[in-house]
């Protein structure tokens, strides 16, 4: 666990050195990063099954990369559309030495991946209707769309496209975080 601890301290150390010229995230401030990004990112981590798991639009590599240093049994790929993100995702598994991880700079939506992924990830793609729409055609038979949200998102899951539901919810505790924070499993009916 002590070289995990270290490669996230890495993550966030590179996080805030690359955010400052390229402005990867809003949040400049290393203790609300850690609190923000890392902690938040790794409350889910007890949830995620399956070998592969598809972060879409990973931006500056999160959840993707933090869960990628704690489970590197599992193999990640990071896609986001952004060039300056791709390129810092890169450089981050690069110097962390992560070799279960890897980027994709391309829309989800026309992207043809050579194989299925058996959890998609996604901590702030729109809507739930887009997410399942744009990528739950990635998710192999039985696989998890796992979606991050703030409030829980009652509307979002009243216009979830026919053939999907909700499988499993869970109100997430980030300790130092008093906002409202939740995962939600969709997946194929």
């Amino acid at each position: 666990m002590r070289g995990m601890e270290q490669q996230l301290q890495h993550y966030l150390q590179l996080l805030q050195r690359w955010n400052k010229v390229y402005n990867l995230t809003a949040v400049r401030d290393p203790a609300q990063m850690q609190l923000l990004h890392i902690d938040d990112s790794l409350s889910v981590a007890s949830f995620i099954r399956g070998e592969t798991c598809l972060d879409v639009g990973s931006g500056a590599g999160l959840p993707g990369i933090p869960l990628a240093i704690i489970q590197p049994e599992r193999q990640f790929t990071l896609l986001d559309t952004n060039g300056k993100k791709t390129r810092f995702m890169q450089q981050a598994v690069l110097e962390l030495g992560l070799k279960n991880v890897q980027v994709v700079q391309t829309r989800v939506e026309s992207w043809q991946p050579e194989h299925c992924f058996d959890a998609i990830i996604s901590r702030a793609f729109a809507s739930l209707y887009d997410f399942v729409t744009f990528t739950g055609k990635h998710a192999c038979e039985n696989g998890i769309l796992y979606a991050m949200k703030g409030r829980y998102p009652e509307t979002e899951l009243a216009e979830l496209p026919q053939g999907w539901k909700l499988v499993a919810k869970h109100s997430l505790h980030v300790a130092g975080l008093e906002a409202e924070r939740h995962l939600l499993e969709l997946q194929q009916e």
